[in-house]
């Protein structure tokens, strides 16, 4: 039944020029060394290599993994809904997002697998020794079962099986949906971390994963028609300007929430959840915060977005690319903010915030996802250009 899948009636040359083989080597050679530098950790050992420490055991890996996985669940989530509700504007970025969602989780897992100590331990007791109280079995569980539901999700789309398509992609949104509760429930669920403990991480984290997932279908569709110097069709423009509202309303929606988190912490919050929020406002992480996260990430877009009314493409690109580096530092303050004040500081002498720089080799390692995520939409516009323009279905 499953037998019409051809590279010759998928790939599509053109999409290979010098220009997109040297930006291809350039990611391979991020992922290269980023590769290397997670088998050197290895070697020489995790405490040596990168700069976590017991009081601060959670640092860029975690972040980078969080930022890519949620960026995977968004772009699924989105790719599920246009495929279920066929017809509406943003259909033909669908099958894109589907290759995308797989790319970006694919490219999590080899961030977090070079920042476990045992990865392949992880991988065995995780099925032999299962835990189901726990977070992060779950986590690690559901975000292993959507790589198999989107793997065998973007197969049925190169054999036009489309109905079976839809169906496991569905069964991918909602193990995505799944593990991302989960993962924001790995910090939810921590009362010794104040400035993370709560019901809002979860909810946030969805919003957040809509928000990373319309950028990065804006972005990397917008740069499929680069590489291919083509104007984009008045379907998938139109489908690009759907994907731009999306990302305005997260981008609004994303900073009542921030807004809102903030003022809690100064409202009756606990004294450990302001020195946090402290750490952002005026402390150690403020040009983060406020350069990246809120400028950046969130304030440009929303000017940039709605000074142009969501119809110029480079400007939703912009956004778009504004709004994802936005993400991965605020990923990077959050997990970070929740360790560096010291739990009992009166009791140890501690200073008000505990120090963490990542080390050149965790920013190596991170580089390896960015690698990847870059190596793998370049491939996928050569292999699979003539599955990205179908939308049929």
């Amino acid at each position: 039944m499953i037998s019409g899948f051809s590279l010759a009636t998928t790939a599509e040359p053109e999409a290979a020029n010098s220009g997109t083989n040297v930006l291809a080597a350039l990611f391979g050679l991020l992922l290269l060394v980023g590769i290397s530098a997670g088998v050197y950790a290895f070697f020489v050992g995790h405490e040596h290599a990168y700069n976590n420490t017991r009081e601060v055991p959670w640092g860029l890996l975690i972040s980078t993994y969080a930022f890519f996985a949620i960026t995977s669940t968004g772009l699924c989530l989105l790719a599920a809904i246009s495929h279920v509700f066929g017809g509406n504007k943003i259909a033909p970025l669908a099958n894109r997002m589907v290759w995308l969602s797989l790319v970006t989780i694919i490219s999590a897992f080899t961030v977090i697998g070079m920042e476990i100590e045992n990865p392949w331990r992880m991988a065995i007791y995780n099925v032999i020794s299962p835990n189901p109280t726990s977070n992060i079995w779950w986590m690690g569980t559901l975000y292993g079962l959507a790589v198999g539901f989107v793997i065998l999700e973007f197969w049925l789309i190169l054999n036009r099986q489309y109905k079976l398509a839809i169906g496991i992609g569905i069964l991918g949104a909602l193990a995505e949906v799944g593990a991302n509760s989960c993962l924001g429930g790995v910090f939810a669920t921590l009362p010794s971390h104040p400035f993370w403990y709560g019901g809002q991480l979860p909810v946030y984290f969805l919003a957040c994963a809509f928000l990373s997932g319309s950028a990065a279908a804006v972005m990397f569709t917008h740069y499929a028609h680069l590489i291919r110097r083509k104007r984009m069709s008045e379907t998938v423009y139109h489908g690009v300007q759907s994907a731009g509202k999306v990302l305005l309303l997260m981008l609004i929606l994303v900073s009542v929430a921030t807004f809102w988190k903030m003022v809690s912490f100064y409202v009756g919050g606990t004294h450990l959840g302001r020195l946090a929020a402290d750490s952002l406002i005026s402390g150690p992480l403020s040009t983060n915060f406020w350069l990246f996260e809120v400028g950046i990430g969130l304030a440009g877009p929303i000017l940039l977005l709605a000074l142009t009314r969501v119809r110029s493409v480079p400007a939703m690109s912009t956004a778009a690319l504004m709004a994802l580096v936005g993400m991965f530092v605020s990923r990077m303050d959050m997990v970070i903010a929740g360790q560096i004040v010291p739990p009992y500081p009166e009791v140890f002498n501690a200073p008000t915030y505990l120090s963490y720089t990542p080390s050149a080799a965790e920013w190596m390692v991170a580089m390896a996802g960015i690698g990847l995520t870059g190596v793998a939409f370049l491939l996928g516009e050569r292999l699979f250009g003539m599955i990205f323009k179908e939308h049929a279905h």
